[in-house]
């Protein structure tokens, strides 16, 4: 688990330093008559003020420094600026910064056993450095494996597109993203990384398919709008004898009925113009 390393202001340890440095000249100057008090001093001084200067670092906004001392880690500085901190210790740079990655197209089958192509993007950031640096070898690596594979578990939980109204499908891009959102999270909360948020950019049918599901959908779609416009001829039909029982324009017997519901429906649900017959005679 990440904690807050020791460190000061680089600013107040380079005034204390340069003090350090006056008062081992006071007493090399006072010194100066034995060369081996000089020698002495200098020595002790050195050995102090050289590793002490390896405790300064910068970090940059948005940046962190994992503060490790011999293999130990003792902490993380996260607070940008010049500062300084244990001497002797090894820093390493991460980033903070908000990240995004975009999968490759992958085709899978999906849960109909269709194949399709699917990407995502993913948007993530570091929230624990030392997980991030510790737990795994490379932290931006193990996000794309692991981006790829919840991708891939996600299109063979999901059909292309759901045939009944009660099922879910990839193309229902909300439940999609929640759910391959939810599923990242648990896989790299390992590194110490928190995603934002993820989406597909990416979906179709296979190339192999493509063609005959484009048919199908043509097929689902005629079929559908047929049964939108029937289902309106059916009621202008309607309202109409309603209308001229109600207003009694003309009387019409069971036959004549059928026949003007034939006319009306044949105009009103054909797929090309209308020609008009005119009949010189009665309808008989």
């Amino acid at each position: 688990m990440e904690r807050a390393a020791f460190r000061v202001s680089g600013f107040l340890a380079l005034i204390g330093f340069v003090v350090l440095l006056a008062v081992a000249g006071v007493l090399l100057a006072a010194a100066i008559e034995s060369p081996a008090l000089v020698a002495a001093v200098a020595v002790g001084f050195g050995l102090v003020l050289v590793p002490a200067l390896t405790g300064f670092t910068v970090v940059n906004p948005n940046n962190a420094q994992v503060v490790q001392f011999f293999g130990r880690y003792v902490g993380t500085i996260r607070d940008a600026g010049f500062h300084w901190t244990w001497p002797m210790t090894v820093k390493r740079k991460i980033t903070l910064r908000v990240r995004n990655f975009e999968t490759a197209r992958l085709k899978v089958s999906d849960a109909d056993g269709n194949p399709v192509e699917i990407a995502a993007v993913v948007v993530w950031r570091v929230v624990d450095t030392a997980k991030a640096v510790f737990s795994v070898d490379d932290h931006i690596q193990y996000v794309a494996v692991q981006a790829e594979a919840a991708v891939r578990h996600l299109a063979t939980s999901y059909p292309y597109e759901a045939h009944d109204s009660g099922r879910a499908s990839l193309r229902d891009s909300a439940v999609v993203s929640e759910e391959l959102t939810a599923e990242l999270r648990e896989r790299v909360e390992l590194a110490g990384v928190e995603v934002l948020e993820s989406r597909t950019t990416h979906l179709a049918y296979a190339p192999e398919i493509a063609q005959a599901m484009l048919a199908r959908q043509q097929a689902s779609a005629i079929v559908a709008a047929r049964y939108k416009i029937v289902e309106g001829a059916v009621g202008m039909v309607s309202t109409a004898l309603e209308r001229l029982a109600d207003q009694r324009l003309v009387e019409l017997d069971e036959e004549r009925k059928a026949q003007m519901v034939s006319n009306l429906l044949v105009v009103l649900c054909g797929d090309r113009a209308a020609q008009p017959i005119v009949n010189a005679g009665t309808i008989y």
